[in-house]
């Protein structure tokens, strides 16, 4: 892991990472994918808030690895996932931070949801 770059060049730019008092649930169609009490929900200026769950809360036979990645200036080098539920498959649904920046190394091992993007997710308290 390194130094965020983006926090170099933008130091107003917030980045905020706040664990979750409650247990939090992602389903997709009706469908349980991942439910955990460990989640941390991630503030960054001009982007909707993302959760993020730990691996071991994820049905991780649910989600198959793609070719996608894509590059925050503050957080790393983003992995994407399909993920399958019931006859449901999205593409590039859900992401992770395989090797965050410093900044931002409680994401490592975390994954989040598109669920502003894609209707059939759903990510709700329980």
């Amino acid at each position: 892991m390194s130094q965020s770059p983006g926090h170099q060049k933008w130091p107003d730019h917030q980045v905020r990472e706040v664990h979750l008092p409650q247990r939090m649930q992602v389903t997709i169609n009706g469908e349980s994918v991942a439910a955990s009490t460990d989640v941390i929900r991630v503030d960054e200026s001009g982007n909707p808030a993302r959760l993020y769950f730990p691996r071991q809360d994820i049905r991780m036979d649910k989600l198959a690895s793609s070719d996608t990645t894509s590059q925050c200036p503050f957080k790393g080098t983003a992995r994407y996932f399909g993920v399958k539920a019931g006859d449901v498959l999205l593409n590039d649904a859900a992401w992770s931070y395989e090797q965050p920046y410093d900044e931002h190394s409680d994401l490592k091992d975390r994954i989040a949801f598109y669920d502003d993007k894609m209707p059939q997710i759903e990510i709700r308290a329980d």
